[in-house]
């Protein structure tokens, strides 16, 4: 009887063996050696020839079937598991910034590139570099697993995320209109970023809108010059100005809903005059809207001119409004259904106390242009090293910026779970 007790205790550790966490504890040691070659050697956007280069030669050892020179330097492969089933999409951004690293590291980066026609530092101060590691290593998983797959997965390495240089296009926009969702169809698209305020092994997620809208606009004000001495005889674009800028943060302010989410109106330039007394013929005001949610974004689109006319109005001036301005991207909006579903994949690969809802962000992502066209989940996993306190730690897209390569694990395996999931349940 105690033999067979200990037989049947010993069957279920067997059978709770899981073979994806034993598969990235295997290649562990390569997605850390990747991260930090790529670490070593960032690029910028519309530039990364070199990292896609690496990534190419990776996805080709695999097997995979590899597309280059999407939306410039982009780089699709696409597993394909010879049975029916859905299309799931996996992305991960590849391009560095223009930020001189200051952490000191065996593999720190000391590249510099040229930038808007400057010479600058080149940095992964965004973790973008770790994106790119746990992509490739969810790639070689799923690979290795490729008997447990129904339908196809594409690896989308995404390149110019952190913005285009002036007079480009480039990133998840681009991709989309060159097709990178369509031949095959994609059906769900995964993606995540790391966190350098998170725990390691946490994970961040939330239904809905969970990184805003972004929408430059630009205001030019057109009034009449004289001189100081005499303001009677102008017609004033700066006072103007400044009845504009504070009038418009009452769209925010009294005329949307904050107990849904929230808005913001940023004025992050103003231009005008050459000196003390002499009034301007005109003054040009250039700022940001992020929204959270769509009804919100729309009525800033209305509200916007309609207050900066009436105030023109009332001043005599005159007033052109551009909105948006040069780009835009949508809101980056988790599939509520999707989302729903790859909860219960989060619990078992983190564990319950490691899933955390998160508050949204009024930053922006442009995996937005991929949702806004499939049904997708964006996550933050953790990258903060756990002895060092919230309140230390380094900021993204900053000189300090750092985070441990412990919490490339917990996304490997998440982009692995979540695909097997999506295709299995």
């Amino acid at each position: 009887m105690k033999k067979l007790l200990t037989i049947l205790l010993f069957i279920p550790a067997l059978a709770s063996a899981n073979p994806v966490d034993d598969a990235a504890k295997k290649i562990e040691s390569k997605v850390v050696e990747w991260r930090h070659h790529l670490h070593q050697y960032p690029e910028l956007s519309n530039r990364e020839f070199k990292t896609a280069a690496y990534i190419e030669k990776h996805l080709r050892s695999l097997g995979l079937q590899v597309q280059t020179g999407v939306a410039i330097t982009g780089v699709v492969a696409i597993l394909d598991s010879g049975k029916p089933g859905p299309v799931v999409a996996l992305r991960a951004d590849m391009d560095g910034l223009p930020v001189p690293e200051q952490v000191d590291l065996p593999w720190k980066s000391t590249q510099r590139s040229e930038f808007n026609g400057k010479e600058v530092p080149v940095m992964h101060a965004c973790g973008h570099d770790t994106h790119v590691a746990m992509l490739m290593g969810a790639a070689e998983i799923l690979v290795g697993m490729k008997d447990k797959l129904k339908g196809k997965v594409k690896f989308i390495f995404q390149p110019a995320e952190e913005g285009a240089p002036a007079g480009e296009r480039g990133g998840a926009e681009v991709m989309v209109e060159e097709g990178v969702l369509k031949n095959p169809d994609v059906d769900a698209i995964f993606g995540l970023h790391i966190s350098s305020a998170t725990d390691v092994g946490k994970v961040r997620y939330r239904e809905g809108g969970v990184m805003a809208a972004v929408d430059p606009f630009k205001i030019v004000i057109k009034g009449k010059q004289a001189h100081g001495a005499y303001p009677w005889l102008s017609i004033d674009p700066i006072t103007t100005a400044a009845q504009v800028i504070m009038s418009v943060q009452t769209i925010v302010s009294r005329e949307l809903s904050l107990i849904d989410d929230a808005a913001v109106i940023t004025f992050g330039s103003i231009h005008g005059g050459v000196r003390s007394n002499i009034i301007p013929n005109e003054v040009e005001l250039v700022g940001t809207i992020r929204t959270l949610n769509e009804e919100a974004r729309n009525h800033i689109y209305e509200a916007l001119p309609r207050k900066v006319k009436g105030i023109a109005d009332s001043m005599r001036a005159q007033a052109e409004v551009t909105l948006p301005l040069d780009y835009n991207y949508p809101i980056t909006f988790n599939d509520h259904d999707l989302m729903a579903k790859m909860l219960p994949t989060l619990i078992n690969t983190a564990g319950q106390e490691n899933v955390l809802y998160s508050k949204p962000v009024t930053g922006a992502e442009d995996f937005s242009f991929f949702q806004k066209e499939v049904p997708g989940v964006y996550l933050w996993i953790g990258g903060k090293p756990l002895n060092v306190d919230p309140q230390d730690a380094p900021a993204h897209h900053t000189p300090e910026f750092y985070v441990d390569d412990e919490g490339m694990k917990l996304g490997v395996r998440l982009l692995t779970n979540m695909t097997l999931d999506y295709m299995n349940k």
